[in-house]
Order: C-alpha cells, then sequence, then structure tokens
C-alpha cells in the first residue's frame, strides 16, 4: 500500500515516531520504520519511507511473522488495502495530515 504526504513541513522521522512507529534502518534512499503489535515483534506494520525535497511517500505492509529462508524466501506480508492495514492507512492519515 502507498502513501504519499505532499509539503511536509516536520521531520519525518518526528512525525512517524508521534504516529508510534520507530526507526530501524536506512536501506539505500530509503528509510524503515516498524510498529510492533507485540514484545515478540510480529506481527508489524512495516514502511518503507522515501523524502523527495518536502514530499514523503511511504510504502507500507503488514508482517504477519517473521521471514523464513530456505529453498524459498517468503515474507508472510499483507499489502492490500483492506482489513488490519487499510485501518492502520486511515489512522496515519488522520496523524500525518493533521
Amino acid at each position: 500500500m502507498q502513501l504519499e504526504f505532499k509539503g511536509i513541513k516536520e521531520n519525518p522521522v518526528n512525525m512517524l515516531r508521534r504516529a508510534g512507529y520507530a526507526f530501524q534502518r536506512n536501506e539505500g534512499n530509503e528509510m524503515s520504520f516498524i510498529r510492533p503489535f507485540s514484545a515478540s515483534g510480529y506481527p508489524r506494520f512495516h514502511m518503507y519511507v522515501k523524502i523527495t525535497g518536502a514530499d514523503m511517500a511511504i510504502n507500507i505492509h503488514l508482517d504477519q511473522k517473521k521471514e523464513t529462508y530456505g529453498n524459498d524466501t517468503r515474507h508472510h506480508g499483507e499489502y492490500e488495502n483492506e482489513g488490519l492495514l487499510a485501518e492502520e492507512v486511515k489512522r496515519l492519515r488522520m496523524i500525518l495530515e493533521d
């Protein structure tokens, strides 16, 4: 799910922290943030944020559990705008567009 916020006036890390997200790491020209549901770390909302000028683009998904590795890689994520992810997107818009 992708979100876009134009003309932000605040530090994006502070904005997302206010929304309950923790900065995880920089990945190239994007920042990774998470908002876990429990102490185990999963399930969690996970987003990649890219800043271009005063605009912030967010690519968010729901990680149900930690990725598994073997002969194939499985991510166990939800990317569609329904259920918990749809509710989180509404919550983010209310907080970040305020």
